[in-house]
């Protein structure tokens, strides 16, 4: 981890992050005044960059690569909630609020570089800030709206209808994210999503 101020790649990274569906609104002053807590991580596939069941939390703005959000039960077993790429964020805002442990993880699918700050951090900095605020919370919304869509759709939807779902929602990330983790996310099993792109059926 390294501070953003610090980082060889510092002008970039700030260009990035003023396009961060999230960030956008800050003024100069305010990314001035963020800027001193952010750490940017570079991290490998299958890293961790939340652990679920945590108290300490970080809010997380994606630079570069894909990331997954996660439920695992005491057996190992996994169910994927949602991806996110690059201007998007990840966070377990609700559940600090809450006053709660994380209730999921979150994974990095491919490569990724994120910036990341505590989430007390980021919360005192939105408190004076309704413009931010109220984009943020909009955005953590959203994501619930979108993961509770997502959780219908796998009761819902037959195999194929869940794939042209996806597909429909999520262009972006079709031919990025790894077909194991595809399936995993549409509780298909890897070999249905190969035999159905086969089939013609996808």
């Amino acid at each position: 981890m390294t501070l953003l101020a610090n980082h060889p790649d510092k002008n970039l990274i700030r260009l990035q992050l003023k396009q961060n569906v999230v960030l956008q609104d800050l003024s100069d002053d305010d990314r001035a005044e963020l800027e001193p807590h952010l750490v940017i991580v570079d991290a490998r596939k299958g890293d961790f960059l939340q652990a679920q069941g945590v108290r300490e939390m970080e809010q997380h703005f994606i630079l570069e690569g894909i990331l997954k959000r996660v439920v695992s039960n005491t057996e190992g077993k996994e169910m994927i909630l949602r991806f996110a790429d690059e201007r998007d964020m990840e966070t377990s805002y609700a559940a600090y609020r809450l006053g709660t442990p994380t209730p999921y993880g979150t994974v990095c699918v491919t490569k990724a570089q994120v910036a990341s700050l505590p989430l007390k951090v980021w919360v005192d900095f939105l408190s004076s800030r309704p413009v931010p605020k109220d984009r943020f919370e909009f955005s953590v919304m959203q994501l619930m709206s979108e993961i509770m869509a997502h959780t219908i759709t796998l009761h819902l939807l037959d195999a194929p209808g869940r794939v042209h779902r996806f597909m429909r929602k999520h262009p972006e990330l079709v031919d990025r994210i790894p077909s194991k983790e595809l399936a995993s996310y549409l509780n298909l099993s890897a070999e249905t999503l190969s035999r159905l792109k086969k089939r013609g059926q996808i």
